[in-house]
């Protein structure tokens, strides 16, 4: 997924602020079910981070475009890993591990459905 960095994605310098390549993690992953026909709010529950392993090793710039690629690592049954790499042209500036968990909404951890845990096998 593409993504424009706004001046409101900046500190005063005109450099990402470091929270914002969360951001634009978590718009890509919201995306990936948007494209395809799906919401990420599911009629059961819905998706929570759980752990995240995060890698900053380049700025981005306001204007600049960039990229967010999404692998998935591991599923289980309430549970699954994602790799999330952004990048600027060919080059990676940020790279993160997130751990998601699938809750009903009651709060409780619950196993995927079938069917989202197929949509979700997909992305490997």
């Amino acid at each position: 997924m593409q993504i424009r960095v706004y001046y409101e994605d900046t500190d005063v310098g005109g450099v990402v602020y470091h929270s914002n390549y969360l951001n634009f993690c978590e718009r890509a992953r919201s995306q990936l079910f948007f494209d395809a026909g799906r919401s990420p709010i599911l009629e059961g529950g819905h998706f929570v981070a759980k752990h995240i392993e995060a890698d900053y090793l380049k700025s981005a710039k306001f204007g600049e475009i960039l990229e967010v690629k999404t692998t998935l690592i591991q599923i289980k049954n309430a549970s699954f890993s994602l790799l999330q790499q952004i990048f600027r042209e060919d080059e990676k500036i940020f790279e993160m591990k997130i751990d998601l968990v699938y809750i009903n909404f009651a709060g409780n951890m619950t196993k995927i459905p079938a069917a989202e845990k197929a949509f979700l096998s997909a992305l490997e």
